[in-house]
């Protein structure tokens, strides 16, 4: 789509780091993929309320916030890159996250692999806060004036539809930010247990919210057994975003010093990590979103 497209030109304008225009293209692809759904179902008439178009608008507006797209000079640019900024050159710009990253790093419980993998995962939590300020931001307030104002609100059916799903966004959202942190604290005062069978920070998160889900006994071993799976997916993608990087400064080297021949191989070389990681991140991305739905659908179906 044309605004994409623009989007994608643009950020290279902007000379992003390698992995976050790796990330940004697997974002901008889930929005592609999401608004051509949406058009097929405003052609056959199933979007009457404009709802899902809504959230297409608000998805749109966290990627502009979340890559600093949006024209803002402050803008919160995620950085979901652990590659080449670590934890002594990167701030968690949370005091209560930065608080619990020094009181794991003096607590001797923890090796240096463990403090990585905490480090990781205090990073994932800062990203989910921005990312949650971001949609709030892109509602504009809409529907708060509603839920605040005094006395009764007249609001068709449809309106109060839209404005339930607008708050059970964000009340999900809000919900495992609070899940996530509790983790944080407690990990951060205990060290991690031999119990803890996953890695990864996405994962982690995932299974937390799982086990609050309603699902039965057989469906959350079924979903753990999905995990395992998206755990090894998101290992391949780190490795690829690692190999883009190495190739990417080693291009830079070449460029300075090398012949133009070993330009071009290193060139090749970096095309091909850049597609494969490209490939990679939107299969990671789309994988999150739809075990995100099932999550959220389990949940749903408690009320």
């Amino acid at each position: 789509m044309e605004k994409l497209n623009q989007l994608w030109e643009k950020a290279q304008r902007l000379n992003l780091p390698p992995l976050k225009l790796s990330d940004l293209h697997a974002d901008l692809k889930i929005q592609e993929r999401d608004e051509f759904k949406w058009k097929k179902l405003k052609a056959e008439g199933l979007d009457e309320d404009g709802e899902e178009e809504a959230k297409l608008v608000r998805s749109l507006g966290v990627i502009l916030a979340k890559y600093g797209l949006d024209g803002r000079k402050d803008s919160r640019v995620v950085s979901s890159n652990f590659v080449d900024h670590g934890p002594d050159d990167e701030s968690l710009e949370d005091p209560r996250l930065e608080k619990l990253w020094h009181k794991a790093k003096t607590s001797g419980k923890f090796s240096s692999e463990e403090l990585d993998k905490l480090w990781r995962e205090l990073q994932h939590h800062k990203e989910k806060v921005q990312e949650y300020h971001a949609l709030l931001e892109t509602l504009g307030g809409t529907g708060e004036s509603h839920e605040n104002a005094i006395g009764p609100v007249d609001l068709s059916g449809v309106q109060a539809e839209a404005l339930a799903s607008r708050h059970a966004e964000l009340k999900d959202r809000l919900r495992s930010i609070g899940q996530g942190f509790d983790r944080l604290r407690r990990v951060s005062h205990q060290g991690y247990g031999a119990e803890t069978e996953f890695m990864e920070p996405r994962v982690l998160d995932l299974w937390d919210m799982a086990k609050s889900a309603n699902f039965t006994e057989k469906e959350l071993e079924s979903f753990r057994e999905e995990l395992k799976h998206f755990e090894v997916k998101i290992e391949k993608h780190n490795h690829y975003q690692k190999q883009l990087e190495i190739s990417h400064q080693k291009l830079k080297h070449v460029e300075s010093f090398g012949d133009q021949e070993h330009v071009a191989r290193n060139k090749e070389r970096y095309a091909l990590l850049e597609e494969k990681t490209k490939e990679l991140g939107y299969k990671v991305k789309k994988h999150m979103q739809d075990l995100s739905s099932r999550i959220s659908r389990a949940r749903h179906n408690e009320l």
